[in-house]
C-alpha cells in the first residue's frame, strides 16, 4: 500500500460521503454527480488493488495478513457498489443517504487496510 495512494483513497471516499450526505440533507434524490462520486470511489479501489498486487509481485511485504488485507480491500469494493445498484434501483433520498454511508464505509476499511499493511 502506497502512502500518496492510501491517503488519496480517503479524500474520495470522505468527499464523495460529504457530497451525498449534503445532498441527502437537502432530499436530492440521486444523481449523476452523487453516483458519480461512487463510483470515482470504486475507482479508487481498483486502483488500490492492482497497485497493491504490484508491490507484492515486486518483493514488498505487509506487516499484517496478505489474506486479510486483501478480503478488506474486496469486501470494500463491493460497498460502493452494491450502493449504486441501490440508488438506481430506488431513487429516493435515502438513497443518497446510502451512498452517503458507504463513502464513510470505505474510509474506514481504508483506514484498516492501512494498519494491516503497517502504514498507521
Amino acid at each position: 500500500m502506497v502512502d500518496w495512494l492510501y491517503y488519496s483513497l480517503l479524500a474520495v471516499s470522505f468527499g464523495s460521503a460529504s457530497l451525498c450526505l449534503i445532498a441527502g440533507m437537502f432530499s436530492r434524490k440521486p444523481s449523476l454527480v452523487t453516483l458519480g462520486s461512487a463510483v470515482l470511489t470504486e475507482v479508487a479501489l481498483i486502483v488500490q488493488l492492482v497497485a497493491t498486487v504490484v508491490l507484492l509481485v515486486l518483493g514488498e511485504t505487509s506487516k499484517g495478513d496478505v489474506v486479510e488485507f486483501f478480503g478488506y480491500v474486496l469486501v470494500a469494493m463491493m460497498v460502493p457498489a452494491g450502493a449504486v445498484l441501490w440508488a438506481l434501483a430506488e431513487r429516493n433520498k435515502f438513497s443518497t443517504l446510502v451512498l452517503a454511508v458507504s463513502g464513510l464505509t470505505v474510509a474506514i476499511m481504508t483506514a484498516r487496510m492501512a494498519q494491516i499493511w503497517g502504514l498507521a
